[in-house]
């Protein structure tokens, strides 16, 4: 039966092109309010999609944020049930100027598909919602239930979803999830990504004088917010770049032999990956590679630093405000709250006389790690070795997903991130690209997943 629905697959693959084009040209940037309409166009274009191929589909508004779509096809009755998960929402497309072609006109060059939401995330989502599109055509079921609840509030910040989770656990029951918004190791080497990243970011505020004072009058008995700042930021690390805030190591779960040693096989260069940022070299926290420090160590790093005088030549001040955005990456088991907590107790006992301190903007996200070991995962792992004829290495990411946290928080269910990207997509910048051969090969890759999941029940 998958023979046939993979034999389907490949005789629609130029309808599916079209489809996720005029998809993409809906420029739903949701971080704009002025395109709310086109928002809604776009939750309403994927609703009409999965509607069409059989699926009962609902769009859920929570209090006043954009419509989430929600679809189910609970006809496999014993059978184990997926969660697929997604965005229709994109990113702002300045500069503008930067873009080689219109950023909401899809264009097909060397083998890509260049526009915005190409890669993040329409065009990978659309591989699971053709995948099952071709199992109802073909066969007329699914070998296994299928859930989706995809949003439109991903690349603005908004959580509406985050909340709707904690309150629709029944409705969202499942065995595990799918995420497609995510990239391969590289050019012919698909992965699966086990571990992500948490977050924890504020910004704080030093205010010294009322106002900016002349640095000659009162150089050397005033503090200098500036002065202050800076040596709290250099007292973050210490000289082997470990972060210095006290118990910050005191949760991290370091990684396993395995893991140091599959890292060390893939064959990821130093050099290279310097180069191609146009570096010449990088530092790092001591006893660790840059790639095991990019996915598996947390991190500190200043974000943005703002004091005294911007504009031409000099303005020889005392500024009277200094403040610093600072976010740290981490790791499991860390817990971010707690992580916050401490940096704004140690930041407090650095600040010298005379200046006052104010923390603002706080945010947080959990970290998660994947159970590599799971029958679900080694069903991904199998379809992915048929759908792009190599097996997945497994691999973690620097950046964080929040809701797989809120999936495995609420919903007790792992989630399989089957990334069809690659790292130079361009996601949230200028000429954002996407592999058609990755289009086409993740549907295939879809449909072998479902059918390989419906043996494990």
């Amino acid at each position: 039966m998958i023979q046939k629905v993979l034999e389907s697959i490949e005789s629609s693959k130029k309808i599916y092109l079209e489809q996720v084009k005029d998809w993409i040209r809906i420029p739903s940037i949701s971080a704009d309010p002025n395109y709310k309409e086109d928002v809604i166009r776009s939750a309403n274009y994927v609703a009409d999609d999965l509607r069409s191929s059989g699926f009962d589909v609902e769009l859920i508004t929570h209090e006043g944020g954009n419509p989430m779509v929600y679809a189910e096809w609970m006809k496999a009755p014993g059978k184990p049930t997926a969660l697929i998960y997604g965005h229709y929402d994109v990113q702002p497309v300045d500069p503008l100027n930067e873009w080689k072609s219109e950023p909401f006109e899809p264009i097909e060059k060397n083998g890509n598909l260049y526009a915005r939401g190409t890669a993040d995330d329409k065009g990978q989502l659309f591989t699971h919602v053709k995948a099952v599109e071709a199992w109802l055509k073909t066969t007329g079921s699914l070998p296994i239930n299928v859930k989706f609840i995809i949003e439109g509030e991903e690349e603005s910040g908004g959580d509406s979803l985050y909340k709707y989770v904690k309150v629709a656990q029944e409705k969202l029951k499942c065995d595990f999830c799918v995420i497609s918004d995510s990239s391969q190791f590289g050019p012919g080497q698909p992965a699966i990504t086990y571990g992500l990243k948490g977050m924890a970011g504020v910004e704080f505020v030093l205010t010294g004088p009322s106002q900016d004072l002349h640095s000659g009058t009162f150089g050397g008995a005033v503090t200098n917010p500036g002065n202050a700042l800076c040596k709290m930021i250099a007292a973050l690390h210490d000289e082997n770049r470990k972060i210095t805030v006290p118990g910050f190591y005191d949760d991290v779960k370091d990684l396993d032999a395995w893991e140091r040693e599959a890292f060390s096989k893939l064959g990821f260069s130093d050099k290279e990956f310097f180069e191609s940022v146009g570096v010449t070299g990088g530092i790092g926290e001591k006893g660790y590679t840059p790639l095991e420090r990019k996915w598996a160590r947390p991190t500190c790093d200043i974000n943005g630093i703002t004091c005294g005088y911007q504009g031409v030549g000099s303005k020889t001040i005392i500024p009277a405000r200094a403040s610093a955005k600072v976010t740290f990456r981490l790791v499991p088991s860390q817990d971010p709250q707690k992580i916050l907590e401490a940096l704004k107790k140690y930041i407090t006992s650095l600040c010298p006389e005379g200046i006052k301190i104010e923390f603002i903007d706080e945010f947080c996200a959990g970290p998660a790690l994947i159970n590599v070991d799971s029958e679900y995962m080694n069903a991904a792992v199998e379809a992915i070795k048929e759908g792009f004829g190599t097996k997945p290495v497994f691999i973690r990411e620097g950046g964080s997903i929040p809701i797989v946290v809120s999936f495995q928080k609420y919903l007790g269910v792992d989630t399989l991130l089957m990334g069809w990207g690659q790292n130079d997509d361009n996601i949230h910048s200028p000429n954002e690209k996407f592999s058609i051969d990755a289009f086409y090969t993740g549907i295939k890759t879809s449909a072998i997943l479902l059918d390989r999941c419906s043996k494990l029940k």
